[in-house]
């Protein structure tokens, strides 16, 4: 039986205007990581020069004391290559910022682990993003 280290990991890139996302989303990921529900593997700042289009990246230890953050303990620091940042930029306008996290879901490994221990595998996934979920349910609610 194979035991699982990880469970499925995602990156996210999520943007802000100018250069440095604000303190309160850097609090969501203080709070999302310390409630446990995912491990943080990788986190970096990524800026778009308004003027010239360059991309600046930031490692966490960059701006701990800027935003004041705790030690994080990043598990697999570098997993989010150049090419995966590369690529992630592509989608950021100039003069914005992003962070880019590589999160395990936690609460997916044992699962993961039992599903390729019975012989199975994931075929596909597909995540809805939030609002498109809220979205959608708050038309459903509308017709009743």
């Amino acid at each position: 039986m194979a035991e699982f280290e990880y469970g499925p990991v995602e990156i996210f890139l999520i943007g802000f205007d100018g250069e440095r996302p604000g303190p309160d989303v850097v609090n969501a990921i203080v709070d999302v990581v310390g409630s446990g529900t995912i491990r943080l593997l990788d986190l970096l700042f990524v800026t778009k020069s308004f003027e010239s289009g360059d991309v600046v990246v930031l490692e966490l230890d960059e701006v701990t004391d800027e935003y004041g953050l705790p030690e994080f303990e990043l598990l697999e620091i570098g997993i989010a290559g150049e090419e995966d940042v590369a690529d992630f930029a592509e989608d950021l306008a100039p003069g914005t910022s992003a962070a880019l996290l590589v999160v395990e879901h936690t609460w997916a490994r044992e699962f993961a682990e039992a599903i390729f221990n019975a012989g199975g595998a994931v075929l596909r996934t597909e995540r809805i993003p939030a609002p498109v979920v809220n979205e959608i349910a708050a038309l459903s609610g509308a017709e009743d």
